[in-house]
């Protein structure tokens, strides 16, 4: 069986890291953040993009996998048909 969880990106970095290096220790398969999401307990303080968060996670974690939850496509420009 595999195992995943979800990390929050309301953490800055030097204590984001130890939390995406401990899921990969604990044998977690995967670990996905949210975009674009917010819960009202964490609405005074920092939420992180989940593309740099992810990122940086994987700069610091060896095997484990990432996703997102709830991401949003935005197109900055229209498509073409």
């Amino acid at each position: 069986m595999r195992l995943s969880t979800v990390i929050l990106p309301v953490r800055r970095w030097g204590e984001g890291q130890k939390l995406w290096q401990r899921a990969e220790e604990l044998g977690f398969h995967a670990a996905y953040t949210y975009d674009d999401l917010s819960w009202r307990s964490f609405r005074d303080g920092p939420w992180f993009g989940a593309i740099t968060t992810l990122t940086a996670a994987a700069t610091a974690t060896e095997s484990i996998r990432f996703g997102t939850l709830v991401t949003s496509v935005k197109a900055s420009s229209p498509i073409a048909t």
